[in-house]
């Protein structure tokens, strides 16, 4: 789906999770989670309603941020995620401000993912160039960071970040865990931008 991101063809990308999504609705599947953050741009731009409910990911990163006390929240990601619109809506419900790196920096974080951390490679000088960016969202008043990319996590660990970090791939797990054993009410959203109700971490 990288091309059609790439061509801003979200239609071909909904087209691909919406398949994805019926195979899941017929094997009997509740509810259903995607990981790539990436995706939900596409998800909400959806015009057909998913075939079952599914959770945000992003709803989900912004509802922890605002639990955790935090205000400001320095986001990273593919190119698409962060300069796209699923994040800045999740965190303005949130009632949170967010910051992404310049475009040099987002151009480092980008190529890293794909040409590093896709293809299996941890290095040294990616995670100081991880830190040094992370360092300077912290001094652009930013009180946390969301790694929302399902591989910068690999690169980066709590330990290593000038800023506490939230982790969107084990945050979705997480909910996603406690919807299924019931310890949170099932979702509602289906795709598209129409409110959804706002997940408790």
């Amino acid at each position: 789906m990288l091309e059609a991101y790439d061509r801003g063809d979200l239609i071909a990308v909904n087209a691909h999770l919406m398949r994805t999504a019926e195979r899941l609705h017929a094997a009997g599947c509740d509810f259903f989670v995607c990981p790539d953050n990436t995706a939900h741009i596409a998800m909400d731009a959806a015009a057909t309603p998913f075939p079952l409910p599914g959770l945000h990911i992003a709803d989900i990163v912004a509802q922890c941020a605002k639990a955790d006390g935090r205000s400001c929240v320095g986001l990273l990601g593919t190119r698409w995620t962060m300069t796209g619109p699923a994040y800045p809506a999740a965190f303005a419900r949130a009632d949170l401000a967010f910051r992404a790196p310049g475009p040099a920096d987002s151009e480092i974080v980008d190529r890293i993912i794909f040409e590093e951390l896709c293809q299996g490679i941890i290095s040294a000088s990616a995670r100081a160039d991880y830190v040094r960016i992370i360092a300077a969202l912290g001094r652009e008043g930013c009180d946390a960071v969301a790694l929302s990319c399902t591989e910068i996590p690999l690169l980066v660990t709590p330990e290593d970040s000038p800023l506490p970090t939230l982790d969107s791939t084990r945050l979705l797990a997480r909910a996603a865990i406690a919807v299924a054993l019931g310890h949170k009410p099932m979702p509602t959203w289906r795709g598209g931008r129409a409110e959804r109700v706002r997940p408790t971490p």
